[in-house]
């Protein structure tokens, strides 16, 4: 058969079971993430039936459902509640480092790795899916609970540190000098300030630019910027959902709402795209050997995420259950640390599987418990206790 054929076989068939699998989702009560990932992995290199024809098509559109989530993410806030969560988040944010990447770094020196290497999985360990996060968010109906703030502010500080970040392990990877290396994270970061100049002080001129009482220019228009801004971004070694994150914040009003009302559509058919990829590009056939170092780096940085988003809700004055929901929001590993596998997968054999078996086990983790600080039972476990009255003495 020619090859557009059996593509469109392939993504036929798998969308087809896709929409099987969301229903048994919903029924049972779960997040349809982990069945995605599951049916990724079966349909994989290395699974039952790999599809091998329509991988590229997967690929495109896994980065186009997580520019859209994030996108359709920061239409919900404005510019001045990004500053102000920003400003609150500071110390939250270099907890939020200190917590994950250390102990990530930690366990790349004890398997042997080496420095570079081990700079990598500090990085894997660090940043959380924005993707799986906004997903997660939007499912359980938490996008205007009073936690959620926090948890945004953590995760665009992870995604700017990665304008650091990345080019910097892009240099220790390739070995470039110490110049060469300054000059790619200046440059990153000039971008990164620039998108948000841009976001912050022109916002209300970039709205300008589409009417919101016509749906199809509309659509076209902002779907165009998005992904124009996300391209640029991560052509500079910028995080495309950080370019993407800031068109969202920059519009506004009506155009906002609307843009919301259209886009919704491509971002839930594209973000599904996502998480399949991720189990079509994971070679499930290499995964055992490394199934048990993986799972105990995701019980030990799951449980520093949770205490993260803790103590940041903490600070912010949230309620128990919140703070529980901060933390657990905060879990899933995905799109980045995938990214950060890739670019330094030559400094350790094990590097890239570890990694795959990292992010499937935090995101299915991650969304399992997810549902857990909504429960009756938990929301007695952790409800406080009356203080007692002061016995009065004569």
């Amino acid at each position: 058969m020619h090859d557009t054929t059996v593509i469109l076989i392939e993504v036929g068939a798998l969308l087809l079971g896709m929409s099987l699998l969301g229903r048994l989702a919903a029924r049972i009560g779960l997040s349809p993430i982990p069945l995605y990932l599951i049916a990724g992995l079966a349909f994989g290199t290395g699974g039952v039936i790999p599809l091998d024809a329509s991988a590229s098509f997967f690929e495109i559109g896994s980065q186009i459902g997580v520019i859209l989530l994030l996108a359709l993410l920061g239409l919900e806030y404005s510019a001045d509640q990004l500053l102000s969560g920003l400003r609150r988040s500071r110390i939250a944010g270099l907890l939020d480092g200190l917590l994950n990447a250390l102990p990530g770094a930690a366990f790349g020196l004890i398997l042997g790795w080496g420095p570079v290497a081990a700079v990598a999985v500090a990085g894997i360990c660090w940043v959380t899916s924005s993707g799986v996060a906004a997903k997660l968010l939007r499912d359980l109906g938490r996008i205007g609970n009073r936690e959620t703030p926090v948890i945004l502010s953590i995760l665009v500080i992870e995604d700017l540190a990665m304008a650091f970040y990345l080019p910097t392990l892009s240099a220790l990877v390739i070995g470039v000098s110490i110049a060469q290396g300054a000059i790619r994270v200046a440059i990153a970061v000039g971008v990164v300030v620039l998108i948000l100049f841009v976001a912050l002080r022109f916002g209300h001129i970039v709205s300008r630019l589409f009417t919101p009482d016509h749906a199809e220019p509309l659509l076209l228009g902002v779907l165009g910027l998005t992904m124009l801004v996300a391209g640029l971004a991560e052509e500079v070694s910028v995080s495309s959902a950080v370019g993407a994150f800031l068109v969202g914040i920059a519009l506004s009003g009506r155009v906002a709402h609307t843009a919301q009302e259209v886009l919704t559509p491509l971002r839930d058919l594209f973000a599904a795209f996502f998480f399949v990829f991720f189990g079509l590009a994971t070679d499930a056939s290499k995964l055992p050997s490394v199934l048990l170092p993986g799972a105990i780096l995701a019980i030990v940085t799951m449980a520093t995420k949770i205490l993260t988003g803790y103590l940041a809700a903490k600070r912010a004055g949230i309620g128990i259950p919140g703070r529980w929901r901060a933390g657990i929001a905060l879990t899933p590993r995905g799109e980045f640390s995938i990214v950060i596998a890739g670019l330094a997968a030559g400094t350790a054999p094990a590097l890239a599987p570890l990694a795959a078996v990292y992010v499937f086990l935090t995101i299915i983790g991650g969304t399992v418990l997810a549902r857990v600080p909504d429960a009756g039972w938990f929301k007695r476990l952790t409800k406080p206790k009356p203080r007692r009255a002061a016995v009065a003495t004569g």
